[in-house]
């Protein structure tokens, strides 16, 4: 677990790909209980820890995680969120060059419970949710490119969804098309940078989250020159 920022009201993870943020059928630790652990531990609280979840990622991806240590700090922030005041983009490593080098993207995705997966519309149907995403073209390589997307709805596994519908499948993603799984079990999809406003200091927050130490990765990074 790697904590990159903490004050009295939000703690902000750094994710790798193989924590679970939240505790599911697998029984394994989630994110939650470290955070809680580290918690108790360091401010020697005692009895249970009230830590709010504020948002979820993907098991497979890596990136930022918000976690609000009061329930002050976990209403404002949702409050946040549901109002679209929060900036999230993320990084992914595709295979294919998507159709223009920017783009905003709109599709509809129908989730399937069973097979924990979302699939793409073209049109609206009843069971549907409309998804919407920008993406722009960073970098390449010589066999893969670095798109960095900002989502503007927060749907299930919609950038997977909706890049693999472009024709972009993430490096990694079998569930979406990829043809091969990386070695870590991840996907290389991060969550790279938050901008809010702090929900009790009411100033201008921003974060960035620096990538999974992976060769490719920091290749990116390095052409980014950040």
């Amino acid at each position: 677990m790697k904590i990159i920022y903490e004050d009295n009201h939000l703690i902000i993870v750094n994710k790798t790909c193989s924590e679970l943020v939240q505790g599911d059928k697998t029984g394994d630790e989630s994110l939650i209980d470290q955070v809680k652990a580290y918690i108790k531990v360091k401010y020697n609280k005692p009895g249970e820890v009230f830590l709010g979840l504020v948002h979820r990622l993907d098991r497979p991806t890596s990136g930022l995680v918000i976690f609000a240590r009061t329930s002050k700090a976990l209403t404002r922030m949702n409050e946040l969120f549901k109002e679209k005041k929060v900036i999230k983009k993320y990084w992914a490593v595709v295979d294919k060059a998507p159709p223009k080098n920017s783009d905003t993207l709109t599709h509809f995705l129908i989730k399937n419970e069973k097979q924990n997966k979302s699939y793409v519309s073209e049109s609206q149907k009843s069971e549907s949710k409309e998804a919407q995403l920008t993406y722009k073209l960073l970098k390449s390589s010589d066999k893969y490119f670095l798109l960095e997307i900002e989502l503007h709805t927060g749907r299930h596994h919609q950038i997977r969804a909706q890049l693999g519908a472009i024709g972009c499948k993430i490096k990694g993603d079998l569930k979406y098309g990829f043809p091969r799984s990386n070695k870590d079990g991840g996907i290389h999809l991060h969550a790279r940078y938050l901008e809010f406003e702090h929900p009790v200091k009411k100033e201008p927050f921003k974060i960035t989250a620096e990538v999974p130490d992976d060769p490719l990765w920091k290749f990116f990074e390095a052409e980014i020159g950040t």
